[in-house]
């Protein structure tokens, strides 16, 4: 399976295809898409990586699982195909966007154009059964997406993570601050952002003002 991830993270992250917690990880997911509907398609569920090299990595958000509906995931968190309706997280990212930045809301749903400009949209869990939520957690991939945070926060510096959430919020531990911007809110879903803990949290505009400040290029959110 890890024969799809893209050249630079399979040099970065060769040792973990090595550990048994990844190979059992490997075959559970040969048994699963076999017999069941799973998201995204195999050839999309290392489009994190495939769309963001780590060369080209400047911010690193973390979502939790896949969209688990009929053609939603893409392999990229919070992101959906051009064509499928924005699920209601995204909406509100878009409507914080809005307001941060002061620039209108895009047609398509679909996060290609961030993780083109070096934005790693990873979910801790790569994969979903279809239309069961958490389904493939606890299977190994926390393991090793843990390792691609950490491989990030060891081998660069100046990346801004964000983490959205309490879930993603656990993954400080894993980042170096002394080298990196973590910037922490409420989830972006209705839950979290009718409560007030999303909108005004203005991490677009700050995460563009930090690269700006050390002389690279910012992202056209």
């Amino acid at each position: 399976m890890h024969e799809k991830i893209e050249e630079s993270w399979r040099e970065k992250l060769s040792a973990e295809f090595e550990k048994n917690y990844f190979k059992s990880l490997s075959m559970f997911l040969e048994e699963e898409y076999r017999n069941h509907l799973c998201f995204p398609p195999l050839e999309e569920v290392f489009s994190a990586f495939t769309q963001t090299p780590f060369s080209k990595v400047k911010v690193v958000i973390i979502g939790q699982d896949p969209y688990h509906g009929l053609g939603q995931a893409n392999g990229l968190c919070f992101s959906v195909h051009d064509t499928i309706p924005k699920p209601p997280s995204l909406k509100n990212i878009f409507l914080e966007i809005k307001n941060d930045l002061h620039v209108e809301i895009p047609h398509s749903g679909n996060l290609e154009p961030w993780a083109k400009q070096g934005v790693l949209l990873l979910n801790t869990t790569l994969t979903v059964r279809a239309h069961q939520p958490a389904s493939h957690q606890k299977k190994g991939w926390e393991v090793f997406t843990d390792r691609v945070i950490n491989t990030v926060s060891e081998n660069k510096n100046g990346v801004v993570f964000l983490l959205w959430g309490e879930f993603a919020k656990k993954k400080i531990q894993l980042i170096d601050q002394t080298k990196h911007l973590v910037l922490t809110s409420g989830h972006p879903s209705p839950l979290c952002a009718n409560r007030g803990y999303w909108f005004g949290n203005k991490h677009f505009s700050t995460t563009n003002k930090y690269l700006k400040e050390r002389g690279g290029e910012q992202i056209n959110w």
